[in-house]
């Protein structure tokens, strides 16, 4: 029997940017849906980011919803601000895109209340070449491309230490790091601060960079190809995410159930396109 993830204590974040309604119901929303912890609440709306998580939850959750009688509207966001308000202000019920670093800075940031329900299976991050190919081709000077927000910069300079490339300071903090962090360069690198979805993109122009995994995925590049995998803990793997007022909702832990269930882990195992991915301990043989 595989052990019940502790996970859901974990309370988290995020902020993002502009709502792409792009709604797959079949039916309005309930009737006086103001009340999300309301027992007859069968309609639940969920916000993604670009990545893996939308086709896992559509194939692999979505069906053991609507199987208890739930409808299910999906919306795409193009970043982690607008999709943590869009959720503080009822516009959505969830979200899943984020991991706990992420949710509680923002949550601090913007004032609000979402929480962590339950965590979910997710790619690490990972160092690819640009123009240079292998790791024994670093070079005085060679420029790495990292993400420029905060906790996903200290995940890439993370990577980075291990490969000895850098090192970090001894009290570099998750949620404000920064590149005054590293302490040392003995390459002299020469780090490239952008926005994570711009990354493969750019990786024409760069020679290495250090991409957060749902870009990855959504990028088309592979796990497989990746010079360096990072070391995906539970702080970093990403969540559900709901306001902490419905954490104990009847839809909520039906949404939690379905990612816990035998059935979903039967999804995963058996879709080779998720081999890599950090798994919940709910999930693990």
């Amino acid at each position: 029997m595989r052990r019940i993830t502790r996970f859901a204590a974990l309370a988290a974040s995020s902020a993002a940017i502009a709502l792409v309604a792009a709604g797959c119901a079949s039916t309005p929303a309930d009737a006086g849906g103001g009340d999300d912890s309301s027992a007859e609440k069968t309609t639940i709306s969920i916000g993604f980011n670009p990545g893996p998580y939308l086709e896992m939850f559509q194939e692999g959750i979505q069906p053991l919803l609507e199987k208890e009688g739930y409808t299910i509207e999906t919306s795409d966001f193009t970043d982690g601000v607008i999709v943590n308000v869009a959720l503080s202000d009822g516009e959505i019920d969830a979200n899943i895109m984020q991991h706990p670093v992420f949710l509680e800075s923002i949550n601090e940031q913007e004032n609000l209340s979402n929480a962590a329900l339950v965590q979910v299976p997710g790619p690490p991050m990972a160092l690819f070449g640009g123009k240079k190919s292998a790791l024994d081709e670093v070079g005085t000077g060679s420029t790495v491309a990292v993400p420029n927000q905060p906790s996903n910069q200290f995940r890439a300079l993370k990577v980075l230490e291990a490969l000895d490339w850098v090192k970090l300071s001894d009290t570099i903090d998750p949620a404000t790091a920064s590149l005054a962090d590293v302490v040392d360069n003995p390459h002299d690198l020469q780090f490239v601060e952008m926005e994570n979805a711009q990354q493969v993109a750019a990786l024409v122009d760069v020679d290495y960079s250090v991409i957060q995994g749902n870009f990855i995925v959504s990028g088309g590049l592979a796990l497989s190809d990746a010079l360096e995998l990072e070391d995906l803990t539970d702080e970093f793997s990403v969540v559900v995410a709901v306001d902490e007022s419905n954490l104990d909702s009847e839809w909520a832990q039906a949404l939690k159930a379905a990612y816990e269930s035998d059935e979903f882990a039967e999804y995963i195992s058996s879709n080779k396109q998720y081999d890599g991915y950090n798994l919940p301990a709910a999930l693990e043989d």
